[in-house]
């Protein structure tokens, strides 16, 4: 029996039962959010493609993670940009790296702040690439040494979960196999488990300067036309001893997101990527669309379509809404 015994709108007509009725909800506990670190001191640069995003130096960084752990958000990733570059990337597993460096003062400062780290050696190559490079070609297993070294050094350096991003085949395996064999087999790995060759990048590859000097990144990176693909990766993520798998870019991936959630029992992570963000940006600079409204509803989308985890550059300003207003 329908209308007019049955009238949905009854839920609709009153702002508290509304949210007494609501089907998903969000929380600063269900955001991540993106840090990028750089060399030097008290340094604050804007990123112009991401406004409101800032590269950090390490000094002025706990602030900013300060101020996101009071808002309720539980976790940072850190991105490192470093001082000198080189083919192997070398530089994204000394000791006293960039991002080594940041991941001790955060847990000096904040010990409970849960501080992750991205693990891809794209930002300290000369090149640009996620892997090492021999003739115009990605080399994956070689790579996955890289990745190892790069894994331990944050471990050593206090993190508490390393995030793969660079979509080498194997590279989860080979992060948990070099974890265990020093005594880490307690360190949680979130993968980049279905991560897409996305135009949507654009704006992070200027935060970090990380565009390839060639070519692109398709060869490791998931092709956008596929899906199965995309849950055959996460199965084998997981299998490989991934404890949280990740979609991303999120808002044009909702679909893979929806499919990937009901396919495994392993917390789902999304990441609104760098141009889902500036072009919610630049809409609202320009005056079409209300950034806050929109700003909440891609939230919504991503949570409602299934990620238990959201990385996302609206962090704190979500964060504040929701303090203040609740979804």
């Amino acid at each position: 029996m329908g209308f007019p015994v049955h009238r949905l709108r009854r839920l609709r007509q009153h702002e508290s039962l509304r949210r007494m009725v609501r089907e998903t909800h969000l929380s600063p506990a269900d955001f991540i959010f993106p840090l990028f670190v750089t060399f030097g001191e008290n340094k604050q640069e804007p990123i112009a493609s991401m406004p409101g995003q800032w590269r950090w130096s390490v000094d002025r960084v706990v602030q900013e993670a300060k101020d996101a752990w009071e808002l309720g958000i539980p976790a940072v990733i850190l991105f490192g940009i470093p001082e000198h570059k080189d083919e192997r990337g070398s530089s994204a597993y000394e000791k006293d790296g960039i991002v080594q460096r940041a991941v001790r003062a955060l847990k000096d400062h904040l010990p409970d702040l849960m501080v992750i780290t991205d693990v891809c050696i794209d930002e300290y190559t000369s090149h640009g690439h996620c892997g090492i490079v021999r003739d115009g070609r990605i080399l994956n297993d070689e790579t996955l040494e890289c990745l190892q070294a790069m894994a331990l050094s944050h471990v050593e350096a206090g993190v508490d979960m390393v995030a793969p991003s660079d979509m080498m085949d194997g590279r989860v395996a080979a992060i948990r196999q070099a974890l265990d064999q020093q005594g880490f087999s307690e360190m949680p790995i979130m993968a980049y488990s279905a991560k897409y060759a996305s135009a949507l990048y654009a704006p992070f590859r200027d935060a970090a300067f990380s565009s390839p000097s060639f070519g692109d990144r398709r060869s490791y990176q998931m092709d956008a036309a596929n899906a199965r693909e995309a849950l055959r990766e996460v199965e084998l993520d997981i299998q490989e001893g991934a404890d949280i798998v990740m979609v991303k870019p999120a808002l044009f991936y909702l679909d893979i997101l929806r499919r990937v959630r009901e396919l495994v029992a392993v917390p789902v992570a999304a990441y609104q990527v760098s141009g889902e963000y500036s072009m919610i940006k630049a809409g609202a600079q320009l005056g079409w669309v209300n950034e806050a409204s929109v700003m909440m509803e891609s939230l919504l989308a991503i949570k409602r379509a299934g990620a238990d985890l959201i990385l996302t550059y609206f962090a704190k300003e979500a964060a504040c809404l929701l303090t203040r207003d609740g979804v």
